[in-house]
């Protein structure tokens, strides 16, 4: 007795750490490179990643621009950080919380081919290779066998977010794999309460993880790539690769509804450095105007919590209104900064990382999310009132019978 006593006290206790007010984790992976580059350095025990430019001198100018940057993380992984280490320090801390009922969201952001892709997805060459999705997805249904005392159902969604539009990346077509314009069209609604909703998009059951693994590849192969001067194989679209757990005790009428939110943002790229043309530039405005819509709702995050204003511009993009409960909202949340070690695009990096410093302001309101299933909450209820009228009819006969004995019979 007193170990279930201490055992659900550490239970609640764990849960209070859990829940509450909590900032955006910030983590900034480095993208390794074949050229011997001196221009950052890496300060593990304070966090700090340090940028160091080289002035280009000009002869008979002085140059006054700033050539130091220091922005400070969360956690920071290094070029020779694997997909394993990856793995271990960012998800499966997020999947232990979604298995507790708390939803989690891991986004990379970056420039085009700074390693958002290989890291949430992951590369196809070698098995160790494999990213953040491939491994969440074991790892949750090895956690599902290690606690038989809960029933589990998985589901899965993989929605692309194409030019503002959205598509559902699971659906299959006569040959498995779709065009973009044979693809259903998603929509988002919003309700009376201020929630979005995804109309279209399917969820699909999950009984197992080869079954998951298997619409993974779906929707990787569903997904829209093109070659680009930055990139063999750039992501046009972001994705997002829902994974919803829902789980109770058995005959329990509180059930347990969370998910786990892996994005792959498209790559923000300087139009004009990369040259590109026609429908890649078409391409490249409307990932660069989502990823301004998206610094826009931050900027406005980091307003409303000193007080400075209370509307969030979440409405501005399906991507902002997708991912309203992640920014904000109710959800543990951590973004992976991906940037490039080569000295030609040290700019982007550090606008990477002054990004990632104004999303670590953000707080989300971080809570377990239960609910009363009322189906089984209703035969709950039949059952215990069935229950009752058998024990009221067994009294009733019993009053009965007392009234049919005589006074004589009573006295003996």
């Amino acid at each position: 007795m007193l170990r279930s006593l201490v055992g659900s006290e550490m239970c609640i206790r764990d849960r209070s750490k859990a829940e509450g007010k909590q900032e955006i984790e910030i983590v900034c992976r480095i993208r390794p490179s074949k050229k011997e580059i001196p221009c950052y350095e890496v300060r593990p025990s304070e966090g700090r990643l340090h940028f160091k430019i080289p002035k280009q001198l000009t002869s008979g100018e002085v140059n006054n621009t700033r050539d130091e940057y220091d922005f400070f993380f969360n956690q920071i992984l290094d070029t020779q950080t694997t997909q394993e280490d990856v793995f271990d320090r960012i998800a499966s801390s997020a999947i232990d919380n979604v298995l507790e009922g708390i939803n989690a969201t891991i986004f990379a952001y970056g420039q085009t081919g700074s390693g958002k892709t290989f890291t949430i997805t992951g590369g196809a060459e070698r098995y160790q290779d494999r990213g953040l999705i491939p491994r969440s997805i074991s790892y949750m249904f090895q956690q599902f066998a290690k606690r038989p005392e809960r029933e589990w159902t998985c589901r899965i969604s993989y929605l692309e977010i194409y030019n503002n539009g959205g598509f559902d990346l699971l659906y299959k077509g006569e040959d498995m794999s779709c065009s973009l314009e044979e693809l259903p069209k998603v929509r988002c609604m919003e309700d009376e309460d201020g929630e979005f909703h995804l109309q279209n998009l399917q969820r699909v059951v999950s009984s197992s993880e080869e079954d998951a693994l298997n619409l993974l590849f779906l929707g990787d192969t569903n997904r829209t790539i093109a070659e680009t001067p930055m990139n063999m194989a750039s992501s046009r679209s972001h994705c997002i690769f829902t994974i919803y757990v829902e789980s109770c005790l058995p005959g329990s009428a509180v059930i347990r509804k969370s998910k786990l939110n892996l994005v792959d943002l498209a790559g923000s790229e300087r139009v004009g450095r990369t040259g590109v043309k026609e429908k890649l530039l078409s391409e490249a405005v409307s990932i660069n105007q989502a990823l301004f819509f998206l610094e826009q709702v931050i900027v406005a995050l980091g307003e409303r919590s000193k007080g400075k204003r209370t509307h969030i511009p979440y409405r501005n993009s399906m991507m902002t209104s997708v991912l309203k409960d992640s920014l904000g909202g109710n959800c543990k949340t951590m973004m992976v900064a991906t940037v490039s070690s080569e000295a030609n695009f040290l700019d982007e990096s550090i606008s990477t990382c002054r990004f990632a410093q104004r999303v670590g302001l953000v707080a989300n309101e971080v809570r377990v999310n239960e609910e009363v299933d009322p189906q089984v909450m209703i035969r709950k209820l039949k059952k215990e009132n069935a229950e009752l009228k058998e024990q009221i009819a067994l009294l009733n006969g019993e009053q009965h019978s007392a009234a049919r004995v005589s006074p004589e019979d009573r006295e003996r």
